[in-house]
């Protein structure tokens, strides 16, 4: 088989994303006798996990991200790349980016995923989801704009709806933003106004299945569900969201359909795979599910492609039992790393396993001293569940300053209540902005 050696002789490893899934292989191979070339279009790692804590002010961007170059520094057999991969040439091994054409011998992709909004990507710009930092602060200024916003209005039903707040989807992004805002309207604003009482906001978590957190336990769903509910959350599920406008919303349900009004809809409900997905299903005999990601094989590798892999958000994983992985931070960490130990395994000629998911628990955080977790047989709720997520996210924060900064963080915002990152950044969309928008997305026949 032809390859495609680096200038040291060396087998060439191109890594396509730092995320969770890359950034693990990339580490992991630090002792492999490979060259190892790790593209992102951003210059950082973003621990996607506390996003949210950005979004809703209890942290800065730059307590969640590290650049890559630092994490890599000593690294001395992997350079970082800042570019954009735009295709790939899969016979003849190369990579196409904005900046030029990248040789390898192995190939690692893990390009993530973005928000799918299930064909209505009309909704984006009313209903922002929540997978980068421009998200985060982007939701960090809708959501303080609206208190500012009702301070300041007359018309009571106006400020009403100023104060609605509706996060579409359950899941642990859904429910951890419901209770930040709760926690917000309640504590963190509550001497802020002078017209206003921040407390009389109105949160509503909507769900199209049966329950919060799904991937959960039933009992640890319920708990979450009651913990929402006693910090005044509205929680919402059997409940799909059918039409979303600059001043309201629209819900079905089974007593019908009615519409809520609201200025501010945040988006945690549905993810598709990176755009990359297509390309290599084009160039390969791969085929992908209804959400883009990649049917995999056992080692991760696309069919008919041993020396191409596709892990993290990307992968479409199906284990033993016929049951499909999630697409969660341990499931691409643990395949990132399992990717490295095979790429070297077969560097040095010996064998290698297919890869075996080890599932090491789910934890959701809901509130101040409330969390959900479950670690293998055992389920948590309350101030157990919520000390574990404290300590299982501070290990997993890529650098030691990032932990300290989290940390101090934290322990400033559980005794004060203060939330420091607050700001309002950027240009947030006025109402006549959004209703612009909409006009300019909806179809002919409806404008």
């Amino acid at each position: 088989m032809e390859t495609t050696k680096s200038t040291s002789g060396k087998p060439r490893v191109v890594i396509i994303g730092g995320g969770f899934a890359g950034l693990n292989a990339a580490k992991s191979l630090r002792k492999a006798p490979v060259e190892v070339t790790l593209i992102d279009r951003r210059n950082f790692h973003l621990f996607q996990p506390l996003l949210y804590q950005v979004a809703t002010g209890g942290l800065s961007p730059a307590n969640i991200a590290s650049p890559l170059r630092w994490v890599l520094r000593r690294q001395r057999n992997c350079e970082v790349v800042l570019a954009e991969v735009v295709g790939f040439d899969l016979e003849g091994r190369r990579v196409f980016t904005a900046e030029g054409d990248i040789p390898y011998d192995y190939l690692v992709v893990a390009a993530g995923s973005r928000h799918s909004y299930f064909g209505k990507d009309e909704w984006a710009e009313l209903a922002p989801g929540l997978k980068t930092i421009e998200d985060a602060t982007d939701i960090r200024g809708r959501v303080y704009s609206a208190f500012e916003h009702a301070e300041h209005e007359q018309d009571p039903q106006l400020r009403r709806a100023r104060l609605n707040f509706v996060i579409v989807g359950g899941g642990p992004t859904g429910v951890e933003l419901a209770g930040a805002l709760a926690e917000i309207a309640r504590h963190s604003l509550r001497n802020d106004f002078r017209h206003i009482n921040p407390a009389e906001a109105r949160i509503m978590l909507v769900e199209a299945g049966s329950r919060v957190l799904g991937g959960f336990p039933d009992d640890l769903s319920a708990k979450a569900h009651l913990s929402l509910e006693q910090l005044g959350v509205t929680v919402r599920t059997a409940t799909m969201v059918t039409a979303i406008t600059p001043e309201d919303v629209e819900l079905k349900s089974a007593v019908g359909v009615e519409r809520w009004p609201t200025r501010t809809v945040l988006w945690a409900a549905g993810v598709l795979a990176s755009p990359l997905s297509k390309a290599l299903t084009a160039d390969s005999q791969a085929e992908a599910d209804r959400a883009g990601r990649i049917m995999v094989q056992a080692d991760t590798s696309l069919p008919g492609r041993p020396e191409v892999f596709v892990i993290g958000d990307m992968a479409s994983y199906k284990q033993a039992d016929g049951k499909l992985l999630p697409g969660v931070a341990q499931v691409a960490i643990q395949q990132g790393r399992y990717v490295a130990r095979l790429i070297a395994a077969r560097v040095k000629g010996k064998a290698s396993e297919p890869f075996h998911y080890v599932d090491l628990g789910n934890l959701a955080t809901i509130g101040r001293r409330s969390a959900v977790a479950q670690i293998r047989k055992l389920h948590f709720s309350g101030v157990v569940a919520w000390w574990l997520w404290l300590l299982i996210h501070l290990m997993h924060i890529v650098t030691f300053r990032n932990r300290l900064l989290v940390l101090t963080q934290w322990a400033w915002s559980y005794f004060t209540y203060d939330r420091a990152a607050r700001l309002i950044t950027g240009d947030v969309p006025s109402d006549a902005d959004l209703a612009a928008l909409q006009r300019l997305a909806s179809p002919p026949q409806q404008r």
